[in-house]
């Protein structure tokens, strides 16, 4: 971690996030969901990735997707942030997705993208917030 060149020799630039007056390294979304569509379309995951990405004012790294046999991708998009993940299950017809953020990324505004975007019947969002006793 550095340190703000403004303000030397003071608190390093860790990116924790304030929430009701308490620090915490991120927000993390666990995201299900359930009666989706094009969950072994690499090129859809990406995009919904990319477009997440965007929106919530995160930085992207890296993407990597993995296809398996007869279906069914897992990923992350590895992000300055930290990430968003996804695994699905297409036969099912569920995703379950992790999007945790760190600093002034925004990752609530991940949610209603991913549901149009994988035309989701139903979203089911647990919020965590993490890291709160490092603080």
């Amino acid at each position: 971690m550095g340190f703000d060149a403004e303000t030397p020799n003071t608190k390093p630039l860790d990116h924790f996030i304030a929430v009701d007056g308490k620090e915490y390294a991120g927000r993390h979304l666990i995201i299900d969901l359930y009666g989706a569509k094009n969950l072994d379309d690499q090129a859809a995951i990406e995009g919904a990735f990319l477009a997440c990405i965007e929106a919530c004012g995160a930085t992207l790294l890296h993407i990597h997707l993995h296809a398996f046999e007869p279906n069914g991708v897992s990923g992350v998009a590895v992000l300055s942030e930290s990430h968003i993940s996804i695994h699905t299950w297409p036969e099912r017809g569920y995703a379950a997705l992790d999007v945790f953020m760190c600093g002034d990324a925004k990752p609530e505004l991940s949610v209603p993208i991913l549901k149009d975007a994988f035309e989701a019947e139903r979203v089911e969002v647990n919020n965590l917030l993490r890291g709160g006793e490092a603080a």
